[in-house]
């Protein structure tokens, strides 16, 4: 079927999620998550695809065994599309992409690239471009000060103290959620984000 949009359905149910995460709520509302939820999003991916590449939706359970909150499900639904990431949820649409929490050997290449003038330079650029056009970059940990073998004083000091870079933007539920602008602000981001994706697989893979 063709895509159009998440109807409010799909905002209430995982507004009833936030406010009762158990079995018991997610077994009643089940079919609503399939039909409202799960079932325009794979139509959404199912559109992209020949652009933005293979798709994948996350499950919704949480993996709780190693953490201290133990609720069972996500609050969101959420897929890797290529590169990119898009996420529905009660507070609206998540569109993004980048390198988010690397391990040490990705972020060390990370870092390098950033060192590097050409690469450095080329990267501030497209960030600055994504905070004119609307997006924020962000990273799973900022350090307070310069990583270990750079100086406080480099020129791109903020990009290094960043544990990776992704790019973000959230738009707020609205009446547009549930017709085919939301695969328009979809298209949209992804589209802003690839510069910054294609720097990350050319420099840091």
């Amino acid at each position: 079927m063709a895509f159009r949009g998440w109807p409010i359905e799909a905002v209430e149910f995982y507004e009833g999620l936030e406010a009762d995460n158990s079995k018991v709520y997610w077994t009643d509302h089940r079919g609503v998550y399939d039909r409202q939820v799960k079932a325009p999003m794979e139509e959404l991916l199912a559109e992209l695809a020949g652009e933005f590449g293979e798709a994948k939706v996350f499950r919704p359970y949480r993996d709780v065994r190693f953490s201290a909150d133990k609720t069972p499900y996500k609050t969101n639904c959420a897929a890797m599309i290529g590169s990119g990431y898009v996420s529905f949820s009660a507070d609206g649409l998540s569109v993004g992409g980048g390198l988010y929490m690397p391990d040490s050997a990705a972020l060390a290449r990370y870092r390098a690239a950033v060192d590097d003038k050409k690469s450095g330079t080329e990267l501030a650029g497209i960030v600055a471009a994504l905070h004119d056009g609307g997006y924020e970059t962000i990273a799973h940990d900022v350090l307070k000060t310069a990583p270990r073998g750079y100086p406080k004083e480099h020129p791109r000091i903020e990009l290094l103290r960043h544990k990776g870079i992704a790019m973000m933007k959230t738009y707020p539920v609205g009446a547009w959620l549930g017709t085919r602008a939301a695969k328009d602000r979809v298209v949209t981001a992804l589209r802003a984000g690839a510069p910054l994706r294609e720097w990350l697989a050319r420099h840091v893979g």
